[in-house]
Order: C-alpha cells, then structure tokens, then sequence
C-alpha cells in the first residue's frame, strides 16, 4: 500500500479510487475526472515529486552479532580478502585493475571467472582491503570494526554493477531491486516459478515488451535467472531451495537499509508489535495522527479472525468520522472474501452501506446499486477525510493536479446538494484551497447555497 508520504496511514490516491465505483458522472466524464485528480499518466520531470512510498511486512532482523560473524562467511567477501592478500604491492593499470596477466594469475588462484574477478577487486578496492594510488596498490586498512556498515558497502557495490551486467541476465539486471523487494515481502521465500513470471510481468509492463520479446524471454529467462540466482548466492544476497528461493538474514537486513534509503515503510517486528494489541479505534486514531505506520493495520488484523476483524473496523467506522471510515476504508481494501459477512451486516449502517455496496461490487458479489447521489456522498465521504489529517494544508497540495473543468465543477455543484453532514466542510476546503480560481470561486459559491437552504 503507498503512503502519502505525509505521516498517515493512506494517500489520497488510494482514496481517490472510490470515485472510480461512485457512479455520479459518465464512464468518460468519470474518467476524465480521475485522471485530473490523479494528475494523469505523464511522468513528472521537474525533479521535485517524490517516488511513492511503498509499505513492507514486518520483519524479524538476526542479531547484529549473528549478522557481522555471517559477513565474514559469505563467499564474495572472504574472495576480497583472499584477493587483497594475493595482489600485495604491484602495479595496475591506469583505470585502477589488476595488469591482464596479473588478473589472469589471480582469476586461476582463486578460481573466478573474469565478471566475477572485477566485482571482487571492485569490492576489496571499495573496502579498503586495497588501497590504489596512481598505478600502484598496496594492502589498505583491512576490515572495518563496523562490520555491517562494510556490508552494506558490499552490497551497495553489488547493486552498482547492474548497468554493466551484474548476473548475466539484462532482464534480471534490469529488475533486480524489484526482485530483491519482492521476496522481501515473502518471508517464506518464494517459488522458481512465481520468480519467473513476476520477472516477465515486471518486464513487460515497465519496458513495454512486445510479443515476439516476451515469447523468446518465456523460453531463455529460466536459465538466465538460475545463473542469476547462482551469482546473488555467491554474493550472499539469496539462498536456494529445492524449488525456491530467499533472502538470506544478511539479504533481509541489506534489502531493509536499501528500503529505508529509498524512504519506503520497511519496519522491524518489534517495532509494531504493540499495535496489534490495541483496540480497532485505538488504532484507527494512531492511524490517522500518524503514529502507526503503514503495516500495522496488516499486523492488527493478523492477530484477529478476518471477518471479527472487518466487524470490528466498521462498528468504530459506522459511528465514526469520514476520516476514520477513510483509514478503516484502506484496511478492509486489503480484506478478503473472508470479510463477507461483516460487510453485508454494514450495509444496515446508514454512514457505511454504501462503502459496503462498493467493497462488494467490486469483488463481484451480489450488491445493492448506487444511485448519482449515493455516489456524489462516496465523493463527498472521501474528500471530507482531509478535514482529519493534522497536516491537511500540506496534503492540499495534492489539488494542485486537478485542473478545472466541466467535471470537477459539475461535481462541486452536486455537492452542494448532497447530504451528507460534510458537503458544506468539503466546499469550503476546496474554496479555500484550490489553486485554481474557477474551482475555487464555484466551490465558495456553491458552499453559500449549501448554507441557504
């Protein structure tokens, strides 16, 4: 699940999504709409966006004592230390390498193939097991007291080599940080196959690969990913199954550091685990202040019978506020067919029933049918959970994407007729806020005829 980036469990663009299934405006108007909302499909190149921010499971992290004796054991790294003893004092060549004939001598010594002789001599250079000066190198410092601050150098390096043909495979290469991230959110590993097609699917929607591509890629990618695999193996990143494949512990703590660079959500076990322990409207406050990160609610519902669970969630969100039946919104998303039942006992709820028609209707189940205003309330229900977030002047910003238009101020009229107890809150906001001058001269406008009637 993304996150706003703003503290809060949700963004505003997984709320957004509920506009999709309201009903109020055309298939194109509607879509028209979203698009405007969601500020369309062109990549942004001002260089001041964010990437969104992405959420992991909960992970258990080994000791650091455990960690740093396993540092010294992986096969990469005791190479660098074998390397750096062999090479001593010589000369290298003016890009900082071992001399053709020296590297051959070294390739035979420690048995490595010439890709992997660079990624070692790269590492042991990086490290400071050697250090290069001008043609010359000479035994550096050695190992570091911080042995995991040196992996993470080790790893950094690794991930490095990907645009010069890190595993042998371009297609790998390509997604290796998708790959890494994915079995990440695996703790259990996750099957050749599996590995295999989300590979393919990683490539053929990000590098728009055509049919002829993609069919020669479904016969040659299983052999290029087992020497891939072979190759993260040696340089301690995976461990191999019969038939799957896992982070090692030291895989998992470099993948989280990488994660937690990046900014994404990528907490420990330990640091959640209270959450699981606090009531559903205990936990939708911590929610929406910001306190919980983005896997609690996950966790939460983990510890708890799924449909008790949903129950639970839609009693505080039936009587609650459109801020907290946002957050709870985002939660019962994720919920399966197993919550069923607690959502068709919400359709009796007079503030959750049409958010319950929703949740069914996408998941293709008998559900009652919206009308134009009940999804002009979905709309007003949804923007009315910034009026709940203690940073909503910032999360405006996210209006600086609707553009005006014959939609969006057709919407704003419908709200001004809609009843529900938020319409007036939602116009003055955007009133208030919104860039454009059109929008928000409508919206005030609209907001005083709401009041006049």
């Amino acid at each position: 699940m993304a996150n706003s980036g703003n503290g809060g469990i949700f963004d505003l663009g997984e709320l957004r999504n509920l506009i999709d299934e309201l009903g109020s405006v055309s298939g194109e108007e509607r879509e028209a709409l979203l698009a405007e909302m969601a500020g369309g499909d062109e990549d942004c190149d001002c260089g001041e966006c964010e990437s969104e921010v992405l959420s992991f499971p909960p992970v258990e992290i080994a000791s650091s004592a455990e960690l740093a004796e396993a540092v010294l054991s992986v096969p990469l790294v005791r190479d660098a230390r074998l390397l750096a003893a062999w090479t001593g004092t010589r000369e290298v060549t003016g890009e900082g390498l071992l001399l053709a004939a020296d590297a051959r001598d070294a390739a035979a010594e420690l048995r490595l193939g010439d890709d992997r002789l660079r990624l070692v001599w790269i590492v042991a250079v990086n490290a400071g097991l050697l250090r290069i000066v001008r043609t010359s190198v000479s035994p550096g410092p050695g190992l570091p007291s911080d042995l995991m601050e040196f992996w993470d150098g080790v790893v950094m390096d690794v991930l490095d080599r990907t645009d010069e043909g890190l595993t042998g495979s371009a297609v790998a290469d390509e997604h290796l940080t998708e790959m890494l991230a994915t079995i990440y959110a695996t703790t259990d590993g996750i099957t050749y196959a599996a590995l295999v097609e989300g590979m393919l699917q990683a490539h053929e929607i990000g590098c728009e690969a055509r049919g002829p591509e993609m069919r020669r890629l479904r016969e040659s990618l299983p052999a290029e990913l087992d020497v891939a695999l072979d190759l993260l193996e040696y340089c301690g990143l995976f461990e191999r199954g019969a038939d799957s494949v896992r982070l090692t512990p030291l895989g998992v703590w470099a993948v989280r550091q990488d994660l937690l660079r990046e900014g994404h959500d990528a907490p420990l076990l330990s640091e959640i685990a209270g959450f699981a322990e606090l009531s559903a409207a205990e936990l939708v406050d911590a929610m929406l202040s910001g306190e919980a990160p983005s896997s609690a609610p996950m966790l939460w519902v983990e510890r708890r019978v799924p449909e008790d669970a949903a129950r639970e969630l839609i009693k505080v969100a039936a009587s609650g506020t459109a801020g907290q039946r946002g957050v709870i919104g985002t939660v019962l998303e994720e919920m399966g067919p197993e919550a069923e039942p607690a959502m068709r006992e919400a359709l009796a709820e007079p503030s959750m029933w049409r958010h319950a028609a929703v949740w069914l209707g996408v998941r293709d189940l008998d559900a009652p049918a919206l009308t134009e205003d009940d999804g002009t309330w979905l709309a007003v229900d949804t923007l009315a959970t910034l009026l709940h977030i203690p940073d909503a002047h910032e999360a405006m910003g996210e209006f600086e994407a609707l553009e005006a238009g014959d939609e969006l101020l057709r919407l704003v009229e419908d709200i001004s007729r809609s009843g529900h107890p938020d319409a007036i809150a939602v116009l003055d906001l955007l009133g208030a806020h919104h860039p454009e001058a059109t929008v928000a001269k409508a919206s005030r406008k609209a907001a005083m005829k709401a009041r006049s009637r």
